[in-house]
């Protein structure tokens, strides 16, 4: 099966892991938070993974977590290349808790997370694109549930500083939040053509809720859909798509300077 995937997917960009299949978790699966940070820091979070397969595609196959995983680590290299440090929550097909997630972005100490993901209908008839930041309510009452759990790591304060602290921060990342995403939707415009532009959205997206750093998650198209879908099969046009997503965080590269 992996040989048909590599074919599916694509040469360019793509590096599937030997145990795509595999549903076993990783010894540490925040292993690269000992690693130290050299500057202003990406975190890529391939959405779903292992168990968690996500949205199904035109293929019977080929899942979201195939395709977030490959233009995850396209987009590493592209963002590598232009001068920034970036890791991913996953190299391989592996399941992660959605609060593991955030808990890594937090023990990184990350200056941005990025969630990928791909979109999927009951009608399969649904298509275009779409970033998402929290809402408010998600903020200031959705998070308090997972303070314990994956809550930025504050040495010398006391359980309840660090919960208050960590709301503060949340608070002030939702206007670079929102100045990043909108300025991936248009770069996505530009590429894919308005009539796909579904907007700049807001909702309590559970994976964006531990995150104390400018989250967003972005939905690349509708993998199910029987003309985006098999578009979105194509390296090439995922390689375009990760420049457009890459172009737009060196553009606003202001937004880790300022953290």
């Amino acid at each position: 099966m992996i040989c048909a995937l590599t074919v599916a997917l694509g040469a360019t960009g793509v590096a599937l892991a030997e145990n795509a299949d595999s549903a076993a978790p990783p010894a540490a699966p925040a292993a690269a938070v000992v690693a130290q940070k050299l500057g202003p820091l990406i975190l890529i979070d391939p959405g779903h993974g292992g168990t968690n397969s996500g949205a199904p595609s035109i293929r019977p196959d080929l899942f979201e977590k195939h395709i977030t995983l490959a233009m995850a680590e396209t987009l590493r290299d592209e963002l590598e290349s232009m001068g920034f440090d970036v890791r991913l929550t996953r190299t391989q097909d592996i399941y992660l808790t959605l609060q593991e997630r955030g808990r890594i972005a937090n023990e990184m100490d990350a200056d941005l997370f990025v969630s990928l993901h791909a979109n999927a209908s009951e009608s399969h008839s649904h298509s275009g694109y779409e970033t998402f930041i929290l809402t408010p309510d998600a903020i200031d009452i959705d998070t308090r549930a997972l303070r314990q759990q994956s809550g930025r790591v504050r040495n010398g304060v006391t359980p309840d500083t660090a919960a208050l602290l960590d709301d503060i921060e949340r608070s002030t990342t939702q206007l670079p939040a929102a100045k990043l995403a909108a300025a991936i939707q248009d770069n996505m415009r530009k590429l894919r053509g308005k009539a796909g532009d579904r907007g700049v959205r807001q909702d309590s997206m559970h994976v964006l809720l531990g995150a104390t750093m400018p989250a967003i998650l972005v939905e690349v198209g509708f993998i199910d859909h029987p003309i985006e879908g098999e578009e979105l099969m194509d390296a090439e046009l995922r390689s375009e798509i990760v420049h457009a997503i890459a172009q737009a965080i060196g553009t606003h590269s202001r937004v880790l300077a300022e953290r």
